[in-house]
């Protein structure tokens, strides 16, 4: 969490940041660490994996998307996704492949890899695969 609070200073309204790794990896976790920088309680941000979207309201608003439960991409844009993507807020998405197509160009990508106990390697490219 203190790494992606950290990455958060960087981000700015527009910017979308696409979370991938395995169930358990951190993703979540890393919306929260994000959130805090914006001065959102970590402890108010969880998993949308049923509502799709979580909306937190900071000095950004930052938009948590948990795709995991989508069939089509048809369902991201009924919900307006891509108002969200290029809107004044921040955008998390996790499981970002399920809706690819959709996801802006100069998306941020952050690969979170779960090692072992609570150690994760976390790589971090923009679309255009430069680190």
């Amino acid at each position: 969490m203190r790494f992606a609070s950290e990455f958060g200073k960087q981000l700015k309204a527009g910017d979308v940041v696409c979370l991938t790794g395995d169930l358990g990896a951190g993703k979540t976790h890393f919306v929260k660490g994000v959130a805090e920088h914006f001065g959102i309680k970590p402890e108010t941000v969880s998993s949308p994996t049923y509502t799709l979207i979580h909306e937190y309201s900071g000095a950004l608003p930052v938009y948590h998307f948990d795709c995991y439960r989508l069939e089509h991409e048809e369902e991201a844009l009924e919900i307006g996704a891509e108002e969200y993507f290029y809107g004044e807020g921040v955008c998390l998405v996790e499981w970002p492949e399920r809706i690819e197509s959709l996801i802006p160009e100069e998306a941020i990508w952050v690969k979170i890899l779960h090692l072992k106990g609570h150690q994760r390697q976390i790589e971090i490219h923009h679309s255009d695969n430069t680190e």
